[in-house]
């Protein structure tokens, strides 16, 4: 049998970040990809709306990254969103999610970034117990207690939808 292979650099930075942020945690992979919200529940075998979707938009004013954590089964809506965050925002390009992620769109992790980055999270991920979000590739992803997302992250919790 042969030996597993280490990770791949963007999953080693999620698990560096989860331990930095004392959780407890287990890096799933599937076969299957995890890239879109239906595709992962699939993999997970969960609801849509476990699935963490970290989403990167802009600030209209200020220009600076802000992501979003979003329930799998939500849409963003971007005028309340930026009411409650203080600031319009914007969809962020895909050279502005690598930059301020460091993953690729598809594997964005809500933990691992070279950089802080202005967190919210969605307010319905409480009616889980449990939530699913990417590690840092289209294969990779990892479970979490919705509290512990918030807390870990340091998001502040708002309407998105």
């Amino acid at each position: 049998m042969a030996a597993p292979q280490p990770y791949p650099d963007s999953v080693a930075r999620v698990c560096l970040a989860l331990k930095r942020a004392g959780l407890a945690f287990t890096i799933t992979h599937h076969e299957q990809s995890t890239r879109t919200a239906q595709e992962a529940a699939q993999a997970c075998g969960c609801e849509a709306g476990q699935i963490v979707k970290s989403l990167i938009f802009v600030g209209r004013d200020t220009g600076d990254p802000v992501l979003l954590l979003v329930a799998g089964d939500n849409r963003v809506h971007e005028k309340r969103a930026g009411r409650a965050i203080g600031e319009a925002i914007g969809r962020a390009d895909v050279e502005l999610v690598r930059r301020a992620t460091g993953f690729a769109i598809g594997g964005v992790s809500p933990f691992g970034h070279p950089a802080p980055i202005r967190t919210y999270a969605d307010e319905t991920f409480t009616r889980f117990d449990r939530l699913w979000a990417a590690a840092g590739t289209p294969n990779h992803v990892f479970a979490i207690a919705p509290d512990d997302l918030v807390r870990a992250t340091g998001a502040r919790v708002i309407a998105v939808t």
